[in-house]
């Protein structure tokens, strides 16, 4: 029996001994075999998982707004008062569930071109009114009218259409006419042809972004997904110096194999810049 017992043991010992080398050879290998296959499907380009993700997100990306809304607009206008405001928000839509068009590759750098639609559906759920709440906020047309054209003459004639139009340098708009236009009275006055049509993001739907043109990742993984250029530029001609660059991705995907001390730099171009995240901690959305 103690024989036995001591065999066993002994037999124990070298199975484990012999596991152990094999996990140590084998573990590298399948993390390199693991990094072979995430480097073959990160690949912009049709047949690979994350291809088929980039054209059309499989998740839901949301944009949020809040809006000022003025409390003492008759007290600003006669008798210069500071302005009080109140925050008001969010107003959550949905956005990006349209897929990327006219994808087009090109095998000479290693990239490809697309056009991003652009749709905006509002969420109730997850706003703190609707579409049709009203705000009291700064008339654009006449303040851009007024600070643009400063001629004598021209502000007699532009002050005249405004009385006219009944405008003034405040106005009630509903958030859907803030936000995706409204037809301004003062504007649809003006003798010669302007766009009489306001608003913050106007015109959106049914419009498309870019064109963009991203590198696909196929001569360099770190690349993947970085833009190239944005309507044939790498710079906007907007800013100076390093906010003019066009950095990042189109924030749909990133490179892989990132680290938490990394940088995420993206281009927005509802803002006409590159912004970035940092990694500040993790957390779970699963329930316990």
């Amino acid at each position: 029996m103690g024989c036995d017992r001591n065999c066993g043991l002994i037999a124990g010992a070298v199975i484990g001994a012999i596991l152990a080398v094999f996990g140590g050879i084998l573990m590298p290998v399948g993390d390199l075999l693991i990094q072979k296959t995430i480097k073959k499907q990160v690949v912009l380009e049709e047949g690979t998982i994350a291809f088929k993700n980039w054209v059309k997100t499989g998740t839901e990306v949301y944009r949020q707004f809040w809006i000022f809304d003025v409390q003492n607009p008759q007290e600003v206008m006669m008798n210069s008062s500071n302005i009080q405001v109140k925050q008001r928000g969010p107003y959550t839509y949905r956005v990006r569930f349209l897929a990327k068009e006219n994808v087009t590759q090109d095998p000479e750098d290693n990239t490809v071109s697309f056009l991003q639609p652009n749709g905006a559906i509002f969420e109730p759920s997850l706003s703190v009114g609707t579409e049709a709440d009203n705000f009291t906020v700064l008339n654009l047309a006449v303040a851009a009218a007024s600070h643009i054209y400063q001629n004598p003459f021209v502000q007699v004639v532009l002050n005249s259409l405004i009385n006219k139009s009944k405008s003034s340098m405040f106005q009630v708009r509903t958030l859907r006419e803030l936000l995706w236009g409204y037809k301004d009275p003062f504007l649809s006055l003006v003798p010669y042809p302007v766009t009489t049509t306001v608003g913050l993001f106007y015109p959106y739907n049914n419009t498309a972004d870019g064109v963009y043109k991203v590198f696909n990742g196929k001569d360099n993984i770190n690349k993947v997904a970085i833009i190239d250029t944005y309507k044939g530029k790498r710079n906007l001609s907007y800013w100076e110096s390093y906010c003019d660059m066009i950095n990042g991705t189109d924030a749909a995907s990133f490179p892989p194999f990132v680290e938490k001390s990394q940088v995420l730099q993206f281009f927005s171009s509802d803002i006409c810049r590159e912004t970035c995240v940092h990694f500040t901690s993790s957390f779970s959305v699963c329930k316990s």
